[in-house]
């Protein structure tokens, strides 16, 4: 990323700056998009959500809109918490590059220089659906890190796997998916996980994985640090991120959303399926998810976003460098992936056919999501950041903000 932007960032997302005038924002469209919020809330699209867009390093907007806990009545907050899952990946891929730039490994190396048990790997060739046994083949080559940052490793994932089979190998090995509330460690299931066939060789498709489960781990072993007290001493305390955990404390616990899903006409709370919506509150709390585990609010999430319009740094603390943020902004993945988007080494990545699709951004605008419907996106070209977290999963009632939200915001801009 050759731009840096040299901003002004003293006291940034301290202010609740919906009624504030920022340069070059046009401020009777922010009511808009504020008014299609409240609409979305009163079609009960969403039982609730917090919404946040800041342009230069400014609050355009932030606001809580509907209810956070639907059986006790509780009004959503700016500060409430949320489960942000797959959000999760960009902070993890964050981590081992700050490692990279110790010089502790090469992007190429393979993992199993540092974790022997990736060793000799297989790919799935066969599959009995009685028994779940079944035929591999040895892989072309091994899996290296870079593999692991961009889901060409051909790791599944699981429980939300496309492939059935995969699912119930994975689910049969023991290994954890997402979160858990369980007594297991994110070494343990990597273990598991290292013992399981490939969907693929290495390098030869884009494969949504569990790889950044097995960078969580492998942070661990480069730094000797378990891995959350590694991302606390390195991003969240650096960057202000004091909401941002795969636990929460005593005092944090209140401030988390309920997971809703909307059934027989109404949101009621997410019951417990093959995870408890609990998780991140209670149960053993020993497994730190690096694709999948921490929670965060929308104010802590755009520092993070911040950190990368700003080439590394936020409020005087740097944790990249430029340069190695330019080269985390590249397409990884080469003609893997079609479409609107190429994949970088931490984001999803917006084309040239993407603008051209319209509302989505500049090209090289990088963005994800999470699992229980959280999503962001960050515009290197109009230092433009976007963040809209609800909490929601299972059935849902035909929710539109997500894309209305972007399209609009985009349309902020003079």
């Amino acid at each position: 990323m050759k731009k840096i932007y040299l901003l002004l960032l003293a006291g940034i997302f301290s202010i609740s700056a919906f009624s504030q005038t920022v340069d070059g924002i046009i401020q009777d469209r922010v009511q808009k998009l504020d008014a299609m919020l409240d609409e979305a809330i009163s079609e009960q699209q969403v039982p609730g959500l917090v919404a946040m867009v800041l342009k230069d390093g400014k609050v355009v907007y932030h606001e809580a809109k509907g209810l956070s806990d639907v059986v006790s009545n509780a009004s959503m907050k700016k500060d409430n918490i949320f489960r942000i899952a797959s959000q999760t990946k960009a902070i993890t891929s964050t981590a081992v590059m700050i490692l990279w730039e110790e010089g502790h490994f090469r992007l190429d190396d393979p993992i199993s220089k540092y974790i022997p048990e990736f060793k000799n790997l297989q790919v799935l060739t066969g599959f009995r659906y009685g028994d779940t046994t079944f035929t591999t083949r040895p892989a072309s080559r091994e899996i290296t890190i870079r593999h692991l940052l961009t889901h060409t490793s051909g790791i599944g994932y699981g429980v939300i796997d496309g492939d059935e089979r995969m699912k119930m190998i994975y689910h049969k090995a023991g290994v954890v998916d997402l979160f858990t509330t369980e007594d297991i460690s994110i070494k343990e299931s990597v273990m598991r996980l290292a013992k399981l066939p490939l969907h693929h060789d290495p390098g030869a498709k884009f494969t949504y994985s569990e790889g950044l489960d097995v960078l969580g781990y492998f942070i661990e072993v480069i730094s000797g640090k378990p891995f959350d007290v590694f991302l606390k001493e390195r991003i969240f305390d650096p960057l202000g991120m004091n909401d941002t955990r795969f636990y929460l404390s005593s005092a944090q616990a209140p401030r988390l959303v309920t997971v809703h899903t909307y059934r027989e006409g109404k949101w009621q709370p997410f019951p417990v399926t093959f995870y408890d919506p609990d998780y991140p509150r209670k149960g053993a709390k020993r497994f730190f998810s690096g694709g999948a585990g921490l929670s965060s609010t929308t104010a802590d999430y755009a520092k993070f976003l911040q950190m990368y319009l700003n080439g590394g740094e936020l409020n005087g603390k740097r944790i990249l460098s430029s340069q190695t943020i330019e080269t985390m902004m590249k397409n990884q993945v080469g003609d893997l992936m079609q479409g609107d988007k190429k994949y970088g080494l931490a984001f999803g990545l917006v084309t040239e056919q993407g603008v051209a699709t319209g509302g989505i951004g500049s090209e090289g605008t990088f963005d994800w999501g999470g699992y229980f419907n959280t999503q962001y996106f960050a515009d290197p070209e109009e230092n433009i950041i976007g963040l809209i977290f609800k909490q929601t999963s299972g059935a849902g009632n035909g929710d539109e903000t997500g894309w209305k939200f972007r399209q609009m915001v985009f349309t902020l801009i003079e």
